[in-house]
């Protein structure tokens, strides 16, 4: 299974992947863009989207190991994942990594975050949140300048409905190890088949 972590800048996404590879075991790998490949000096959405895929057929090798592999550190939307031209091939479980304005803000303030790119990561945690939810709403947030290959067909005009589900955790008052706790224990739920996931080819079904 590839289990996703998303999430704007600063809600603890490498912070929940440093923490809880070391509680999950070795029936999971984790993983995030730089451990995929050189990043380059000026990362394009299409790029990311190539590495997304890179991570998909990762997951692939490993589920035939009896393995899953834990994607967090980059705020890779479930949409990408999903859209990955591989996707169709695995199980694929997304959690969304939130936090209310005032904490975010706080966050992006002890990162020293440029004053003038705030309102851009406010902007896509807003967008994320209603991702999360409603495939419909502004898909061209990632279908804009994206890798060729990407089968935005499979969601891109789907209305909210049962089969679009993810998780979401409220990282606003938690620690790095709290958050490390939350996300491995999301990852055994949906291994377990208790938390949402989208299935292989789900979206033919």
């Amino acid at each position: 299974m590839l289990l996703l972590v998303s999430g704007a800048s600063g809600v603890g996404k490498t912070t929940a992947r440093l923490h809880a590879r070391h509680l999950l075991g070795e029936t999971f790998e984790t993983a995030e863009l730089c451990t995929l490949g050189p990043i380059p000096a000026a990362p394009t959405v299409a790029w990311r989207q190539e590495q997304v895929e890179a991570a998909v057929q990762r997951a692939i090798v490993l589920e035939a190991e009896g393995r899953h592999l834990l994607f967090a550190g980059d705020p890779v939307p479930v949409g990408e994942a999903l859209a990955a031209p591989s996707a169709d091939r695995i199980d694929i479980a997304a959690c969304l990594l939130d936090a209310h304005d005032e904490a975010h803000l706080a966050r992006l303030a002890r990162r020293g975050e440029p004053s003038q790119t705030i309102p851009l990561h406010q902007g896509f945690a807003t967008w994320l949140r209603a991702h999360a939810h409603d495939p419909g709403h502004v898909p061209e947030a990632v279908t804009t300048g994206a890798w060729p290959e990407m089968r935005w067909d499979r969601w891109v005009g789907r209305q909210p409905g049962p089969e679009w589900a993810m998780t979401v955790l409220d990282t606003s008052s938690l620690g790095p190890e709290e958050v490390g706790e939350a996300v491995a224990g999301w990852c055994r739920r949906a291994v377990a088949g208790e938390a949402p996931v989208f299935p292989a080819g789900w979206f033919v079904r």
